[in-house]
């Protein structure tokens, strides 16, 4: 049987399509849209509003003096895929994954960024460790005595990133963070910001928890929607 060209693509998109939904249907919601349900942060600090989950500080009895987290405590994060979209106004907030609770919602691990900020958005960062990690468009070996290196590129420059519009700063933004042993990446919008193999048997981690960060510092607002976990 053959089909006309027409009908031909709209079959292969179905296909295609079904394809996507298998997907997407391995993906688990973590955050009802409702409330805080299955999360623990400083109440003052984190709210659900239409949908959306928000971090924010502004009023002198809304502000944090050190950098603070909502922990979801539905489980420890191993070997994981992680989608969430983000949008963020001033200040600086960060995706915390395989990390561990130090108490009083202060956590330590890695981190994708999440700032209003092009070229510094999606690099990775260990929060209360190792510090920087990887930056936007690079591929990164971290030896056994803790040190990133440099080993490939992602793009040209960071400019290049900018220049494809990979940051959107003035609305929704699509996070995808993919743990695999200690390969780890981060996809920003569709576009792979940083690969790393982490190969410190002391400083890296195999397992962890969840986190989303407020930091410290001026007021600011970062909100949250569509986190989605898969297990692998």
């Amino acid at each position: 049987m053959r089909f006309h060209p027409g009908l031909q693509a709209i079959f292969l998109l179905v296909v295609a399509s079904s394809f996507a939904s298998g997907a997407d249907a391995d993906f688990q919601p973590i955050f009802n849209g409702k409330d805080l349900t299955g999360w623990d942060g400083d109440p003052r600090l984190w709210s659900v509003q239409e949908g959306i989950l928000r971090g924010q500080t502004a009023l002198p009895d809304r502000m944090t003096k050190g950098n603070t987290f909502l922990i979801w405590r539905g489980g420890v994060l191993k070997d994981f895929e992680l989608k969430l979209k983000f949008r963020i106004e001033n200040g600086n907030s960060g995706v915390q994954y395989r990390s561990k609770d130090l108490g009083k919602w202060v956590m330590s691990g890695y981190q994708a960024e999440v700032e209003n900020k092009q070229g510094k958005v999606g690099f990775l960062y260990e929060e209360r460790g190792r510090k920087y990690l990887a930056n936007v468009g690079e591929m990164v070996e971290i030896g056994a005595d803790g040190k990133p290196k440099v080993t490939g590129s992602l793009g040209d420059k960071q400019k290049d990133f900018i220049d494809r519009g990979y940051f959107n700063a003035k609305g929704w933004n699509e996070y995808f963070i993919i743990a695999r042993g200690n390969h780890i990446e981060q996809w920003l919008n569709g576009f792979k910001t940083v690969e790393v193999n982490d190969n410190d048997p002391k400083g890296r981690a195999l397992e962890g928890l969840l986190g989303l960060q407020i930091h410290a510092g001026p007021p600011m607002l970062v909100e949250f929607q569509g986190i989605l976990l898969k297990n692998l």
